[in-house]
C-alpha cells in the first residue's frame, strides 16, 4: 500500500511485513463538528481549573503511559517499524515530559511582574482555547506529548490530527489521557481527512494550530492560519549538519554520528544528514563510520537486538532510493548500503555516500531515511559556510575539543539548536524548533508552552 491515507479510511500497515493491521474511517462533517464543539466547551471549563490541578491530570497521564508502556511501544513498532527498544524509550520520555510540565507548569504560568509607574503592572499567561495539532508518524507518542503536555497545562484543549498510518497509537493515547481524568472533549483524536483541515483551521472556535511535517504541508497550514489571523507553530524538518573538526575525540564522534544518522531508521527531523569532516581526519573518520554503519543489525523491529527496522512506508523508501540513485548518477560514491536486502517489508540498508556535492539530492534535499552524505571541509570556517548553505535550519552537531571555539562557532550557525560533542535531541527542559524552511515557533520548556498562551498585559493605574 503506497499511501495509507487515501479514500474513506486510512490503514495501519506493518512495515516489516506489508500486512494490514487495521482500517480507520475518516471523520465525516457531523463528527468533526461534534469534536470541535466538545473541544470548545472543554476549553471554556479547563481554563478555570488551577494549574496545580491541571498538573494532577498530567501526572496521572505519565503514570498511565508507564503502566501501558509495553502495549503502546509494541503498537508503535507494529504501525511504523521503530525498533522496540526505541519505542519503549519514546513512551518513557513522553511520561517524563508530562511529569516535568506538571512540576514546572504552575511556576511558568505565574504572572510576570514588571515595575512601571503604575500601581501594578504584570503579564499574565492565559490559554488561547482550542489547539489543533497536526502530527507525523515518526514519533507517534513523543510528538503528541511534545505539544500536548504544555498545551493542556496552559489551559487549552487539544484536537489531535495524527498521521493516517498510526491511528492505533492515537486512539490508545486518547484513552490513556481520558483514564487520567481529562474532562470530556479536552483531548480528542480527530481523524479528519486532509481536505477538511482548512475548514477546521478557519473555524472561529479553533484558536491556534501546530504542525510537524514537510515544508509543503507547513506552507499550506501557515497560509490557512494566516488567512484566519490565527497563531501557528511549525516544525518542518531539517537537513542537520554533523561537523567533526580535527581535534575531536574521533571514536566518540563516530559512535555519535551513527546514532545521529540511523536512529529510527534515519526517519528523524533532527537527525544528522550532512556530515562535514575536517580534511585532516576525513579518511579515518570515513573508514570508521562506514564500518560502524555496516555493522548495524537490521531485522524484525520486535526483536530486542534489532538496531535498524524497516522504513515506515513503501513510498518513502522509493523516494529515498530515487534520491540516492540520482546522486550516484551525478557522481556520488556508495561506500555501504544502497540496497533493499532480501527481507520482506520496507527495509533499506544503512547507506554511506561520499564524493557528494551540494547540488545532489542527498545534500540539497532532506533525506528521511538511513542515508549519510559525507563531505570534506577544509577547516571550521568552511564547515560553517557549508552548514548555512542549506535551506533548512533545525540544528547542528559540532565535535571539537576546543569548547571556547565551539561557543564562538555556535553563534554563527543559522539553526534553532547547536549541540556540541553531543547528538541533537529534544528535551522537555529546553525549547526545540528551527528557522528558514525548518519553520518557526518552539515547543517544549516554558518557551514552548508560552507559544500557546495569550500574553496579557495588565496595567493598574
Amino acid at each position: 500500500m503506497q499511501n495509507p491515507g487515501t479514500g474513506n479510511a486510512s490503514a495501519s500497515i506493518n512495515p516489516a511485513t506489508g500486512e494490514a493491521l487495521a482500517h480507520w474511517p475518516y471523520a465525516d462533517p457531523p463528527q468533526i463538528e461534534r469534536c470541535i464543539e466538545a473541544a470548545a466547551s472543554a476549553a471554556a471549563a479547563w481554563r478555570r481549573v488551577p494549574p496545580q490541578e491541571r498538573g494532577v491530570m498530567l501526572r496521572a497521564t505519565a503514570a498511565g503511559l508507564r503502566a501501558r508502556k509495553a502495549e503502546l511501544a509494541r503498537l508503535v513498532t507494529l504501525e511504523m517499524g521503530k525498533p522496540i527498544t526505541e519505542a519503549e524509550a519514546e513512551v518513557e520520555k513522553s511520561a517524563w515530559n508530562c511529569d516535568y510540565v506538571a512540576e514546572q507548569g504552575p511556576g511558568w504560568l505565574a504572572d510576570d511582574v514588571v515595575p512601571t509607574q503604575a500601581r501594578s503592572s504584570y503579564v499574565s499567561h492565559l490559554p488561547l482555547g482550542v489547539v489543533l495539532s497536526i502530527l507525523p508518524w515518526n514519533f507517534p507518542v513523543w510528538q503528541v506529548f511534545r505539544c500536548a503536555a504544555g498545551a493542556l497545562m496552559a489551559g487549552n484543549s487539544l484536537l489531535l490530527k495524527h498521521a493516517p498510518n498510526v491511528q492505533g497509537c492515537a486512539e490508545l493515547i486518547t484513552r490513556i489521557i481520558a483514564e487520567a481524568g481529562a474532562p470530556a472533549g479536552l483531548f480528542q483524536n480527530l481523524h479528519a481527512p486532509v481536505e477538511a483541515i482548512a475548514g477546521i483551521i478557519a473555524d472561529r472556535r479553533v484558536a491556534a494550530v501546530t504542525l510537524t511535517g514537510s515544508p509543503a504541508a507547513g506552507g499550506k497550514v501557515a497560509a490557512q492560519a494566516g488567512a484566519a489571523c490565527k497563531k501557528s507553530v511549525l516544525e518542518l524538518g531539517g537537513s542537520d549538519a554533523f561537523i567533526v573538526l580535527a581535534d575531536a575525540d574521533l571514536p566518540a564522534a563516530v559512535a555519535a554520528a551513527v546514532r545521529a544518522r540511523f536512529t529510527n531508521c534515519g526517519q528523524v527531523c533532527l537527525a544528522a544528514k550532512r556530515f562535514f569532516i575536517e580534511a585532516r581526519i576525513a579518511e579515518e573518520f570515513t573508514a570508521r563510520f562506514t564500518a560502524a554503519a555496516t555493522a548495524l543489525r537490521s531485522g524484525d523491529p520486535l526483536h530486542r537486538d534489532t538496531q535498524i527496522g524497516p522504513m515506515a512506508r513503501a513510498d518513502l523508501r522509493e523516494q529515498l532510493e530515487a534520491q540516492v540513485a540520482s546522486s550516484v548518477k551525478s557522481g556520488a560514491r556508495v561506500l555501504a548500503g544502497a540496497t533493499r536486502g532480501d527481507a520482506p517489508g520496507w527495509f533499506y540498508a544503512p547507506t554511506v555516500l561520499d564524493a557528494v556535492t551540494p547540488d545532489m539530492p542527498v545534500v540539497a534535499q532532506e533525506t528521511f531515511g538511513p542515508v549519510a552524505a559525507l563531505q570534506v571541509a577544509r577547516d571550521a570556517d568552511e564547515a560553517v559556510a557549508m552548514t548555512n548553505a542549506s535551506e533548512f535550519g533545525l540544528s547542528t552537531m559540532l565535535w571539537t575539543a576546543d569548547l571556547e571555539r565551539a561557543a564562538r562557532l555556535a553563534r554563527r550557525f543559522e539553526v534553532g539548536g547547536v549541540f556540541v560533542n553531543s547528538v541533537t535531541a529534544s528535551d522537555p527542559r529546553l525549547p526545540v524548533g528551527g528557522v528558514k524552511l525548518s519553520g518557526y515557533g518552539r515547543e517544549l520548556g516554558r518557551t514552548g508552552m508560552l507559544e500557546l498562551c495569550n500574553l496579557q498585559t495588565v496595567w493598574i493605574g
